[in-house]
């Protein structure tokens, strides 16, 4: 490979123990972009585009992790983080907001709703993976 394509392609992360990771966001196109470049690091990733598909995946899936947007359709990112918390199984997990919405008055809700992080978009791969280092595990 010349120089000047190494500089271009993104250098990924070594691969890591795998985490089950869910990814809710109503654009199909950042939750499946997200989910595989989650799989291309070693984690089992899913994604589904809106909260009530978000709570049905998250109970059969039971992830150790989720990237949820807020503002999304049939189920907020905020009622379906307090759903998942009021579970057994979501106690545990990283709850990681993903969203435009940028304001003190956000990263509040999203902290009272459960979440643990709170990340604005456009967010870049490399904060994500500092974000999953945080994390964790319960149970292993």
């Amino acid at each position: 490979m010349a120089e000047t394509e190494r500089t271009l392609a993104p250098e990924l992360p070594a691969p890591s123990a795998g985490l089950r990771i869910l990814v809710v966001d109503d654009n199909r196109d950042s939750a499946e972009s997200l989910a595989l470049m989650l799989q291309m690091i070693g984690h089992d990733a899913r994604s589904v585009t809106d909260g009530l598909s978000g709570l049905e995946t998250a109970q059969a899936f039971r992830p150790e992790v989720v990237f949820l947007d807020i503002a999304m359709p049939r189920l907020n990112g905020y009622d379906l983080a307090r759903r998942i918390r009021a579970q057994q199984w979501g106690r545990g997990l990283s709850l990681i907001a993903m969203t435009g919405l940028s304001r003190a008055e956000d990263e509040r809700q999203a902290r009272e709703a459960g979440f643990n992080h709170h990340l604005v978009k456009p967010v870049e791969f490399e904060a994500i993976v500092q974000v999953l280092g945080s994390h964790s595990p319960v149970g292993r």
